[in-house]
């Protein structure tokens, strides 16, 4: 049968024996011609006419196979025709391999048989696997059984991730379900992949295209990956942090949010604020802020994309949601702000003088194109600069020494000698702006970032 259990043989040929010229044999020879792998008879010198003796062939000593590593044990070996080659097709717990299956040499020639190139995908780069059928138009469910399509991620230039479709051919049902079963509960034991999201579409974001980029790019993949959503397309600004307050986040792998920063850092705060009331904790000051329940998923939809641009390094929606369904999380640092009696606001950054007022005067003039907007706003506050009269106060940073066990230990005797109390600094004066960045906060406009080597950054101009 077609797909069976253990690959086919090589397609049985007949070898003639050379002629006088290197041609075909007489036709009265061509009867007794051996199979291709047979032993054949040859005369001997010293053998009497009409006698052949057999030449003896010694078995072959088996290699001893190398002991297999974990998780590369074949689960499934079986044949499919990939890219219109009939394939020998290996299924283990981490990869899928397949060679070509090559006819053997017409001569018997082992010289002859080019080495098929194996190809290999790794399962951790597999995120969806579907049966694949042909299906009338308007038909919904059932066809005919065509084979098994593989979706996997693939690597692209300039950070850029996209999907690629491996088919993997073969008539037969049982076959194929049997494959597709094995397949699915590889991809079900990743346990950090999400299976539900919650999702935040802000339709105001940028040029009104963030519901546009979900229904086109992004929803696609989430269903592909067989996740399900939960859709708030937000109607006013703090409509997401009140949907958050009452949302049962228990009942979700994630939250993404498709927008831009501002919508991102809605939903973040939204995101800590639940985390700390249900912890218990008085939300008018929180000196330890407890973590959030579940990841915060970034779709680029906005102007800037400030915070998509830190974590993928680059602003495309695929690429962010691949990073979504493919599970992969990246901690980052947030800031709380707040006045001596109570909290502001989580956030990943904040400005004071001018870039604030830049920010909010380009806000209030969201009718104009994004670049105009940017322009306008920055010109209009250089022209009424004047600088603002503030007291900052920091803890600076303690840079690491080369020896690092040295360091531990003088680092306790200096806690231990001045107890618990930290050395706060205090600057005062008149500023022009102050920034203080959790994140790099790369961007198209600055590369490397407003504060390329920070984990807690304050820019003092």
């Amino acid at each position: 049968m077609l797909g069976a259990a253990a690959p086919f043989l090589g397609p049985q040929r007949r070898a003639w024996p050379e002629g006088p010229a290197g041609g075909r044999p007489p036709r009265e020879q061509r009867a007794r011609a051996p199979a291709v792998g047979a032993v054949r008879a040859r005369s001997s010198a010293a053998a009497p006419e009409g006698r052949r003796q057999r030449r003896r062939v010694a078995p072959l000593a088996a290699a001893a196979a190398p002991p297999a590593e974990a998780g590369e044990e074949p689960l499934l070996r079986g044949i499919f025709e990939i890219s219109k080659r009939s394939c020998d097709v290996v299924l283990s717990a981490r990869r899928l391999r397949w060679s070509p299956i090559l006819p053997e040499s017409p001569t018997g020639d082992s010289r002859m048989v080019l080495q098929a190139q194996e190809e290999i995908i790794e399962m951790k780069d597999v995120f969806s696997v579907k049966l694949k059928r042909r299906r009338f138009v308007g038909q919904k469910k059932g066809g005919t059984l065509l084979g098994i399509t593989i979706f996997k991620c693939l690597n692209k230039e300039e950070n850029k991730l996209t999907d690629c479709a491996i088919h993997l051919n073969n008539l037969s049902e049982d076959h194929c379900h049997s494959w597709f079963r094995h397949l699915k509960e590889i991809l079900n034991g990743f346990q950090n992949r999400p299976k539900s999201l919650k999702v935040f579409v802000n339709p105001s974001s940028h040029k009104r295209e963030a519901a546009h980029v979900y229904y086109e790019q992004v929803a696609p993949l989430f269903k592909l990956a067989d996740i399900k959503t939960d859709v708030t397309v937000t109607e006013y600004e703090g409509h997401a942090l009140s949907v958050l307050k009452e949302c049962e986040l228990q009942a979700f792998d994630g939250v993404v949010c498709v927008g831009g920063d501002g919508s991102v850092s809605e939903v973040a705060h939204g995101l800590l604020l639940k985390a700390q009331i249900d912890a218990g904790k008085d939300t008018d000051y929180i000196p330890t802020p407890v973590r959030a329940l579940v990841p915060l998923g970034v779709i680029p939809a906005g102007t800037t994309n400030i915070l998509a641009h830190t974590l993928y390094g680059i602003k495309h929606a695929v690429t962010a949601t691949l990073h979504i369904v493919m599970g992969h999380i990246q901690p980052v640092d947030v800031c709380t702000f707040s006045t001596p009696s109570k909290l502001l606001r989580f956030g990943f950054s904040a400005m004071f003088g001018f870039g604030a007022r830049t920010l909010a005067l380009a806000e209030k003039h969201r009718w104009m194109p994004s670049n105009q907007r940017k322009d306008f706003a920055f010109i209009k506050t250089l022209a009424d600069l004047k600088p603002e009269e503030c007291e900052l106060s920091f803890l600076p940073l303690q840079i690491p020494q080369e020896d690092s066990h040295e360091n531990d230990r003088k680092k306790k005797e200096k806690m231990k000698k001045k107890g618990s109390k930290d050395q706060w600094h205090k600057i005062q004066g008149h500023f022009l702006n102050v920034s203080i960045m959790a994140i790099p906060c790369l961007c198209s406009m600055a590369p490397r970032g407003l504060a390329p080597n920070t984990r807690l950054c304050c820019i003092v101009v």
